[in-house]
């Protein structure tokens, strides 16, 4: 079943099936092939990507970059100007801040595709390597555990 008007010029190819004037090269089941098996392809022949491409947008990076950058302040001046009592509730609920921007900003990137470097892509059907996931699991846990301590010597 065709789409679309029928006015246009149309030709006949030697199979016997007809071409529209504007798709030279393309027979009805797909592209004229070369020797080598590639499709053949045209000056007048453009590819055009039909789905949009996934990648963060705007309206998904600035509430995350806002809370990661509201949690920082409130996690970094009450550690550096040490603000009496309160100073180390006001860390921890800046940690916490940061925490989930964090999380905020992993779970928007693995919706859109994106994968941390050295872990294969989701749906691939492969397995992470053990190491890359102990070294992450490390690179977590040491900066956490400073700022905990940190938080705790406020007091």
């Amino acid at each position: 079943m065709e789409a679309g008007p029928r006015d246009r010029e149309q030709r006949e190819t030697p199979d016997g099936s007809r071409l529209g004037s504007d798709a030279p090269g393309l027979s009805p089941d797909g592209p004229d092939l070369n020797e080598d098996g590639t499709p053949e392809i045209t000056p007048d022949e453009v590819e055009v990507e039909l789905r949009p491409q996934r990648k963060l947008r705007i309206w998904q990076l600035a509430p995350i970059v806002g809370l990661a950058t509201l949690g920082s302040l409130m996690f970094a001046f009450p550690l550096a100007f040490g603000s009496g009592d309160g100073g180390a509730v006001l860390a921890m609920l800046g940690l916490l801040l940061c925490g989930c921007a964090a999380g905020w900003g992993l779970m928007a990137a693995r919706r859109v595709g994106y994968t941390w470097p050295g872990l294969p892509a989701r749906g691939s059907g492969e397995r992470p390597d053990w190491r890359i996931i102990v070294l992450y699991a490390v690179g977590v846990a040491v900066p956490v555990a400073l700022a905990v301590w940190r938080v705790a010597r406020l007091r």
